[in-house]
């Protein structure tokens, strides 16, 4: 049902949907000017689609006035499916096309609206059905449930606590370059050697890294991290 209703959608309906859905993780409402914001349109337009979306049959938004937007079960299923199809493309190109990381978003935004599931199902199995996509975002499965995925973020991290890097926010480009360039990868073991409260830095050691580095609030909030036991 949802590649039906998917069929009579715009690019710029589906968009909205996953960015509804992506500020919706907690189960709170995504409110006009945050829609505005991660869409780059007006907080005007946001109003005007997200009515839309809320009064198609069947609905896909439930929005209440002042108190915002949420998706019903239908559009988040449908928002679950754009993020297959997206994160599973930016798998392929990374690991058949040699793309680097910094450079699949962009990529994948411009084809999730196109491929067909069948073409998505071709994409998993040459992949080996993965479970991440190459920032460590989780890949929503076959049935459109999406995996659990760390919420512990590197900032939160103290001296003496070492963790894994799970998961980097792909939204900037040049900073997945910067930490490429560190180490700071999925997978990578990270150690905190000392916080500094009047800054909030942390100095870190990165497993295959000789010195160690100091990074920023700007940054460590953007690394969802796994602790692991002392």
């Amino acid at each position: 049902m949802e590649t039906l209703i998917r069929e009579s959608l715009s690019q710029a309906t589906e968009d909205y949907l996953k960015a509804i859905y992506e500020l919706t993780r907690d189960h709170s409402r995504a409110s006009t000017n945050q829609i505005a914001e991660a869409l780059d349109v007006t907080p005007a337009s946001v109003t005007g689609m997200i009515k839309k979306l809320a009064e198609m049959d069947p609905p896909l938004v439930d929005y209440q006035r002042h108190q915002g937007a949420l998706l019903t079960d239908q559009g988040e299923r449908i928002a679950l499916e754009i993020l297959r199809h997206h994160r599973l493309l930016e798998m392929y190109l990374h690991e058949k096309l040699g793309y680097a990381w910094d450079e699949v978003d962009e990529e994948a935004e411009r084809l999730e609206h196109f491929i067909s599931e069948a073409f998505e199902e071709r994409i998993a199995q040459a992949l080996g059905n993965p479970s991440h996509d190459p920032h460590g975002d989780p890949i929503p499965t076959r049935d459109l449930r999406m995996p659990a995925s760390p919420t512990h973020v590197l900032y939160e991290l103290r001296p003496g606590k070492v963790a894994v890097v799970h998961r980097v926010m792909d939204d900037d480009p040049k900073l997945l370059r910067y930490l490429s360039g560190l180490g700071l990868v999925p997978l990578a073991q990270v150690s905190v050697l000392a916080y500094s409260p009047f800054d909030e830095n942390l100095s870190l050691r990165i497993s295959g890294r000789d010195e160690p580095i100091v990074l920023g609030p700007r940054i460590t909030r953007k690394i969802y991290i796994e602790v692991e036991d002392d």
